[in-house]
């Protein structure tokens, strides 16, 4: 069976497009824990050095 020129450049255009795609497509995605809130109030009061945990409780911050 023979094949013309232009079908085997075809074959080697679309193994070319595939594998570059496929390279392309390669994503790492990076998970950083969901956010700074993480840590307890009790906790980041004692990081801070603040006498009061209630600045730090998810609960007791205003609304502006």
């Amino acid at each position: 069976m023979k094949t013309s020129k232009y079908t085997k450049f075809a074959i080697i255009i679309m193994v070319i497009l595939f594998v570059a795609l496929s390279v392309i497509s390669c994503v790492a995605h990076v998970h950083n824990g969901g956010g700074p809130k993480k840590m307890p109030p009790g906790q980041a009061k004692k990081m801070s050095g603040s006498q009061s945990a209630k600045a730090y409780a998810p609960g007791q911050q205003k609304k502006h």
